[in-house]
């Protein structure tokens, strides 16, 4: 009677198992996939299929406006080009707040917000967030910096109406192409990132606006911090 009592266990703990393996596994085959093939994101694909639009035109990197590239890396992420992949001194705060009970801001980097795009969920979660520590270093051992940008820059949702990257959000927002950006336009798209379902960059609020303007001063004063994403190492800002 107890062996008729294991088997069913038995199996059922086998089946998490190899499920469990298997979405190990997706990250570690993929990661190095996407060197050379330009990935979607999780959001993309429930978009489609829930039949809603998408709306996305892939960019090479150089074809995108060094400006923008400092404006995003200044706002979202300021030590990308130094960090593994996780900016250890931010998630060590994030941690001692959370244990703290104080207010989180999540410390997320843009190769832990490609990690999440690529192969996790939204929402808030310390389960993802600990599923993203990972991720995010194995993504930046496998692939450089540019192309974690590049990705990031092609993936991120830029508009309330399935606009992904950058390409599709600086058409619907100014009508221009991503290497037209000026400072301007190019500080209004990167502030609209944490929430583009609700931010409007060609209708800034004057909070928008203000937060806009910082970004930029800070990009135009500080912007070979983002040097690694610019062709030869350096930006033509």
């Amino acid at each position: 009677m107890a062996r008729k009592r294991v088997r069913p266990l038995w199996r059922f703990l086998r089946m998490i198992l190899v499920i469990l393996a298997v979405l190990v596994a997706i990250p570690l085959v993929l990661t190095p996939v996407y060197l050379v093939v330009d990935p979607v994101s999780v959001p993309m694909l429930e978009r489609s299929l829930t039949g809603r639009p998408v709306v996305r035109k892939w960019r090479p990197i150089d074809q995108i406006s060094d400006r923008l590239k400092a404006s995003v890396i200044l706002s979202e992420d300021g030590q990308f080009c130094r960090h593994w992949g996780v900016d250890m001194a931010a998630l060590r705060e994030e941690v001692a707040n959370y244990f703290a009970g104080r207010e989180t801001r999540g410390a997320s980097t843009i190769t832990m917000q490609v990690a999440r795009n690529l192969f996790l969920w939204n929402g808030q979660s310390v389960v993802r967030k600990a599923l993203e520590v990972p991720l995010a270093v194995y993504i930046d051992l496998v692939l450089p910096k540019k192309r974690i940008m590049e990705i990031y820059l092609n993936i991120a949702e830029w508009g309330p109406e399935g606009q992904f990257g950058i390409a599709a959000g600086a058409e619907r927002a100014f009508g221009i192409a991503p290497q037209n950006l000026d400072w301007r336009t190019a500080s209004l798209l990167a502030v609209t990132l944490p929430n583009p379902l609700v931010r409007r960059p060609a209708q800034p609020s004057p909070g928008l606006s203000r937060v806009a303007r910082i970004v930029a001063d800070r990009a135009q004063q500080y912007g070979q911090r983002a040097a690694c994403v610019g062709a030869g190492g350096r930006l033509a800002l």
